[in-house]
């Protein structure tokens, strides 16, 4: 069976990095330009975030940190972030380095309801040949009033009623549906079957792996993938919404083994972390470090070297930093 899926961080890049600039001195964070992403449930257009998106078909997914975004700034401009992780690994990457960039962060603009669908663990996506699994959180940037989230398996059910679910059509009534409001941080671990509803934007924030399962899609005409879903799938996990914890100057949103989110209101130095990035949520904001800049404007993303020291700076501006932990 062909997987309709991305499967990332196999750690086998096949580009030819031998053209790339060899490793400056000191590295400076740059900025990415998103790739969008064609979707059956996305949106015409994804004003405000973004004025255009170069296609008039559905566009579902901006991705910020995908192995194919193009650098805008910097010595490696015009380079892909895989070209550049792999040419730069640990010093880009600090220590626990596997050649790419760990988080793949993307912005979500449902239109429609997206298919169910569930992702392997570490373990399970190492047996196949990838790198590693996908466990995921979803910061809420809009929602409408009456938004939900499908997440994990309602009490009692067992992956063999899921299975008969996705033949009779009733698989959506075996999945808890949880409220969403604007601020709201959800967690799913790999093994959670789950769906994004209509109706709301979220900044996604994943390990660096799409592999994706897809266990129903409501009589669309796409491929499933219901043997191997039901394979990873797990009864019970972990997910569900994660509580703000405020901290000096900033909101935790989550913390947890893959990934950390702070978001941060208004001009800030941040300290020094592992590989990580910076995302614009309001506002044009300036990010410095040894005196040179790189303009981030709502929507896009800068990488911050591990271990660098950057100063953010702006008026009105709301940005949030997605980090690999130590």
């Amino acid at each position: 069976m062909t997987l309709d899926h991305t499967a990332l961080g196999t750690g086998g890049l096949a580009e030819d990095f031998s053209d790339i600039r060899p490793v400056d001195a000191v590295l400076m964070p740059f900025r990415l330009a998103p790739v969008f992403s064609k979707r059956i449930w996305g949106k015409p257009d994804l004003k405000p975030w973004y004025a255009s998106t170069g296609t008039d078909e559905l566009v579902g997914e901006a991705w910020l940190t995908g192995p194919d975004c193009i650098v805008e700034t910097g010595p490696f401009t015009g380079q892909t972030l895989a070209a550049v992780a792999a040419q730069l690994g640990t010093a880009l990457l600090g220590p626990a380095s596997q050649g790419e960039f760990p988080l793949l962060i993307k912005i979500l603009f449902p239109n429609d309801k997206l298919s169910v669908q569930v992702h392997p663990n570490d373990a399970q996506a190492q047996a196949m040949g990838v790198a590693r699994g996908k466990t995921e959180c979803w910061y809420v940037l809009e929602a409408e009033p009456g938004a939900t989230v499908a997440l994990g398996l309602k009490p009692g059910v067992d992956v063999a009623a899921l299975g008969a679910a996705a033949k009779d059509n009733t698989m959506e009534s075996l999945i808890e549906q949880v409220p969403v409001k604007v601020g709201d941080m959800v967690f799913v671990d790999a093994g959670t079957v789950h769906a994004i509803g209509p109706g709301v934007v979220l900044l996604e924030t994943q390990q660096t792996c799409d592999v994706t399962y897809r266990l129903y899609d409501y009589g669309r005409p796409r491929e499933l993938h219901l043997e191997a879903g039901l394979a990873v799938t797990s009864t019970s996990t972990k997910a569900g919404k994660i509580a703000p914890v405020a901290m000096h100057g900033f909101t935790r949103l989550i913390d947890q083994q893959y990934f950390i989110v702070d978001r941060f209101e208004g001009a800030m130095a941040l300290d020094a972390v592992g590989a990580s990035c910076l995302v614009s949520l309001k506002g044009t904001a300036t990010v410095t470090a040894h005196g040179a800049s790189v303009e981030m404007p709502a929507g896009q993303a800068v990488i911050v070297p591990a271990g660098l020291e950057v100063s953010v700076a702006g008026e009105d501006i709301a940005f949030v930093r997605c980090s690999e932990p130590a």
